[in-house]
C-alpha cells in the first residue's frame, strides 16, 4: 500500500488537509467522508490523546483519506506509536535547527536511516504482501513545523537533513516569535517574504511545503502561491461556525415570521 497523500504531492497536486481537534471516532468518520485528501489528528493542541488518535485512524480507514498526526513534541515514544497506529506521516512542532530535525528523522524512520523501533501493530497491514518495514521509510511523511524566528534562520539546514519530506508552516507561533499577533491568515510583508523563501527552498530540493490556514479563501491563495498541503480550519471551528450560522438563520426566520 502506498501513501496516497505523498503520491499526490509528488505529482504536484494541491492537497487539502482537514484538521481534527475533537477526540471522537464518529466525528472523524464523518469528517473523512467530506473529500479531504488528508486529515491531521492534533495531539499537540487538540483534545486528542493516543487512544483517541488510534480510534479515529480506524474510523477514517474506510474512506480514501490519508491520516496524519501532529505529535505533541519531538519525542521518539509518541512519534513511533502514532506511526505504528497507522499514521502515514507526522507533523512535529518547534523544530528549530538541524539537530532537532535529525532527532525527528531518527524517531520516524527504521534503520539504517533512523532508529524507529520495530513493532508496527496496525501499520503492518499497510505493506500488503511486502513487509511494512520495507516500504515505511519511503512512504512516511516527516514534516517539521517552522514556527519560530530561529527555525526560519535555520531553514536551509533543517531542509538539508536526509529524510525530511518538507516543512509545515505554523503562522500563529511564527508571528508570536516575531512580536506579532498570533493569527493564521497573515498579511505582514515580512511573513509573506518568509513564505516565498520556504517555497523556493523546498522546491529547490524537491520537498513539500504545507501551511495552516483559517479560511478557504486564504488556503486557496496559499495553494496558488505554491504550498502543496493546505489546511482549512478544524472540525471544532467548522462545527462552531455551522452551528452559529444555523442558529442565526433560524432566529432571523423566526423574527421575519413574527413580524409578518
Amino acid at each position: 500500500m502506498a501513501n496516497k497523500l505523498r503520491a499526490r504531492l509528488e505529482a504536484g497536486k494541491v492537497c487539502i488537509n482537514g484538521w481534527s481537534v475533537i477526540p471522537c471516532n464518529f466525528t472523524a468518520e464523518i469528517f473523512a467522508q467530506m473529500g479531504w485528501d488528508s486529515v491531521t489528528l492534533d495531539i499537540q493542541h487538540g483534545l486528542h490523546d493516543y487512544r483517541s488518535a488510534v480510534n479515529c485512524i480506524q474510523a477514517m480507514q474506510a474512506h480514501p483519506v490519508t491520516p496524519l498526526v501532529r505529535v505533541p513534541w519531538n519525542e521518539p515514544g509518541i512519534i513511533g506509536k502514532v506511526l505504528d497506529a497507522g499514521a502515514w506521516g507526522v507533523i512535529c512542532p518547534m523544530i528549530n535547527n538541524a539537530k532537532d530535525a535529525q532527532a525527528l528523522v531518527k524517531a520516524s524512520l527504521y534503520p539504517p536511516m533512523g532508529e524507529r523501533s520495530n513493532g508496527p501493530v496496525r501499520a503492518a497491514a499497510y505493506g500488503g504482501r511486502t513487509p511494512y518495514q520495507e516500504i515505511a521509510n519511503d512512504q512516511v511523511l516527516i514534516l517539521p513545523q517552522i514556527e519560530t524566528r530561529e527555525a526560519v534562520e535555520n531553514l536551509e539546514a533543517i531542509l538539508d537533513v536526509p529524510g525530511i519530506s518538507g516543512v509545515y508552516m505554523g503562522p500563529s507561533d511564527l508571528g508570536l516569535s516575531m512580536g506579532l499577533p498570533p493569527i493564521l491568515d497573515r498579511e505582514e510583508p515580512e511573513i509573506l517574504a518568509i513564505y516565498d523563501r520556504v517555497l523556493a527552498e523546498t522546491a529547490k530540493r524537491g520537498q513539500f511545503a504545507g501551511i495552516q490556514n483559517g479560511t478557504p479563501a486564504y488556503a486557496a491563495r496559499m495553494a496558488k502561491l505554491g504550498f502543496g498541503l493546505v489546511t482549512v480550519a478544524s472540525d471544532g471551528a467548522l462545527l462552531g461556525h455551522s452551528a452559529r450560522q444555523a442558529m442565526m438563520a433560524t432566529r432571523q426566520a423566526v423574527g421575519e415570521r413574527a413580524d409578518a
